[in-house]
This record gives structure tokens, sequence and C-alpha cells, in this order.
């Protein structure tokens, strides 16, 4: 019993640590931010692109931190950070940078869930939020690919969702190394404008593009069963190749 009460005390004091740390973290952050102007110059795709020039050689080094940054504390659209890191860059160097920040986002946001639990979720996204996505993804696991790769869905709480549940970590990093690759790859390549262009025939071709997103997000909600099924059977058959 009292081994019981000492282990359940130490949770509560690892699990108060750790929600200390983070508001801290969090807390430091945004004054920092604020202090050396920061917060003002990354609100805008202009903004960010001016701020990373400012720094000359170090700027790469920034545009990975904001992609980390703002899959983990701090409340930035991707699309912004990424088209700012085009237009200075260029696709190909925008692409790679951002999937490092991303990536490593990602992963650490998956450990928080892992290793600190529900009580370090719900702190971060909401009861709510946390209770949602960790049902579905209890159910759904293999949908997890999908979602990953469609913009309606919160990726950056999916993450730490995630590691709430029995999702590996091989599962979890090799699902966001192909969905995160597509996804900042095209952005990175296709929102440029260097191959479709925002004028022109390039405009019919958008309206394609928004069409078919819509389309593929209507039949990933209608069709969730029967995609979840197929997934599934798509991995085990893979694994049981590798196993071999």
């Amino acid at each position: 019993m009292k081994e019981k009460e000492m282990t359940l005390k130490r949770k509560i004091l690892r699990t108060s640590l750790v929600l200390a740390i983070l508001s801290l973290i969090g807390v430091l952050s945004y004054y920092v931010l604020v202090w050396t102007g920061v917060w003002t110059k990354i609100n805008s795709v202009e903004k960010i692109r001016t701020l990373i020039l400012s720094l000359g050689f170090w700027g790469r080094f920034m545009f990975v931190l904001l992609q980390f940054l703002q899959v983990t504390f701090i409340p930035i659209p991707s699309t912004i950070s990424t088209l700012a890191g085009v237009l200075i860059y260029g696709p190909l160097q925008a692409s790679l940078l951002s999937l490092s920040g991303v990536m490593l986002g990602s992963i650490f946001a998956f450990w928080l869930g892992r290793q600190f639990r529900r009580k370090i979720v719900i702190f971060m996204v909401g009861k709510e939020s946390c209770e949602k996505w960790s049902r579905f993804l209890s159910n759904c696991k293999y949908s997890f690919v999908i979602m990953m790769l469609l913009p309606i869905f919160p990726d950056d709480i999916l993450c730490l969702v995630a590691g709430l549940t029995d999702m590996s970590w091989t599962f979890f990093v090799v699902t966001n190394l192909v969905s995160r690759t597509l996804a900042i790859f095209t952005t990175c390549f296709i929102g440029s404008g260097d191959i479709i262009p925002y004028h022109g025939w390039g405009l019919a071709v958008w309206a394609v593009i928004g069409v078919s997103v819509c389309v593929a997000l209507y039949l990933s909600v209608k069709y969730q069963k029967q995609i979840e099924l197929f997934l599934q059977r798509k991995f085990r058959k893979k694994s049981k190749i590798i196993k071999k």
C-alpha cells in the first residue's frame, strides 16, 4: 500500500514538474519573442521573410526553429512560415529545412504525450480535444496516415495525442516522414507559383485542385471505416513481408 502511495506521489510530482517547466518555457519564449520584437515579425509571410533575411547565415537556423515552434509552442500557421522560406531559399532548400523543423517538432510532441500522458496533453490542447482525438486514433490508428496528409486536420494536436495511444514509435515516425514530406514539398513547389502560376491557365488548375481537395475531404469522412480497414490490411501485409 505504501509503495502504491509513493508511486502515485512520484507520478503527481513528475507531472506537476513537467507542467511547470512547459509553462515556464512557454512564458519565457513569449516574453523573449516580445522583448526582441520577433513576435510582431512572425504573423505574415513578408514579416517572417524580412526577419530571416536580417539574420544572414543564421537565418536558416531561425527558420528551422520557427518550424519546430509552430508544431509545439507557437500558433503560427505552417503555410505562412513555409511560404516565407520558399521566397528566401527557393522550393528545394525550403522544403528540406521545413521538413527538419517540422519532424523534430512532431517527434517532440509525440514524446511528450508518450512520456507524460493525459494530463500534459489536456494542459496543452484542452480536455475536449484530447478526448476527441485520442478516442478517434485509438479506433482508427491507420487513418492517421490520411489525416496527416489532408489540411483540414490539426496535425500538431494529432502528434501530441498519438502519444497516448498504442501507436508505435516506428509507425509514427514513418507515417510522419512520408506524409510531412509529401505535404511540405507539395506546398513549397506548387505554392511557389513556378509550376502552376497564379494567373492565366494556372487559375483554372488551382480551381480544379481546390475542388479535388474538397472531394477528398468529403470522401475521407464518408468512407472513414472502409479506409481504415483497407489501410489495416495493407499495413499488415507489408509487416508480414518485412518479417519474412
